[in-house]
């Protein structure tokens, strides 16, 4: 058992998962992390598992650790995801179900075997990670943004279903971020009509996302559930 808040946080290998683990890790959060592969560094305060989030036994066994050494669970960081631009017609079977087996089924496992475990304290923050690529309607797009709204309509019922056990669910929606897998994976043209459709007209940074889950995490937003928050505006 600890007296730390316990906060999970899926995708945790690289890219933004990286440094919000390393962030939270370090002020004190004891932090849950996974990915599909083994992380190449170590930290206070952090504890990694190799798993696949869609992978409904693995997740189950990783969530009964938690709650047998831990005790509890305070927060959820659904931060993991793949992204695929590709026109309808050139996309294969295989591409739709991993991006939805990752981006959307992984979210759900987690959301769910989350809400067990904060019941135990009536208390938790879930923070689901969506893309502007929904509002945009990028051409290319298609399913992964299909696989984001799926997360921000079951994220909208899911607020409904759990607020009763004092746990609120927010989204929290990205365009393209500084210094990141994500600003790697497009190329300069397609980023800059991106970010130029967005109020800021900028890039977004890693300090912008944890202000943001400051603000959804915190124990006096107890009021603040059910909400998109499109960072940079659009």
């Amino acid at each position: 058992m600890t007296d730390k808040p316990v906060m999970i946080i899926t995708g945790t290998r690289k890219g933004i998962g990286k440094h919000l683990s390393e962030y939270y890790a370090g002020k004190n959060f004891q932090v849950i992390g996974c990915s599909r592969n083994q992380i190449d560094s170590e930290l206070d305060n952090y504890k990694h598992y190799c798993l696949d989030v869609s992978d409904e036994l693995g997740v189950k066994h990783l969530f009964t650790e938690i709650r047998n050494k831990y005790g509890r669970l305070d927060a959820l960081i659904n931060n993991v995801g793949i992204t695929s631009k590709n026109h309808v017609l050139l996309t294969s079977l295989k591409e739709v179900h991993d991006l939805l087996d990752t981006n959307f089924v992984g979210s759900f496992l987690f959301c769910r075997e989350s809400v067990k475990l904060m019941k135990i304290n009536k208390f938790g923050r879930i923070v689901n990670i969506s893309s502007i690529h929904i509002p945009l309607a990028s051409v290319g797009t298609s399913i992964y943004g299909a696989s984001k709204a799926a997360i921000e309509q079951f994220s909208k019922i899911l607020a409904k279903e759990v607020f009763q056990f004092g746990i609120n669910v927010n989204t929290i929606s990205l365009s393209v971020v500084k210094d990141t897998g994500m600003g790697n994976y497009i190329n300069n043209d397609t980023k800059e009509r991106i970010i130029n459709q967005t109020i800021s007209k900028s890039q977004l940074t890693i300090k912008d996302i944890i202000n943001a889950i400051n603000f959804l995490i915190s124990e006096n937003s107890d009021m603040i559930t059910n909400q998109i928050l499109y960072l940079g505006g659009v």
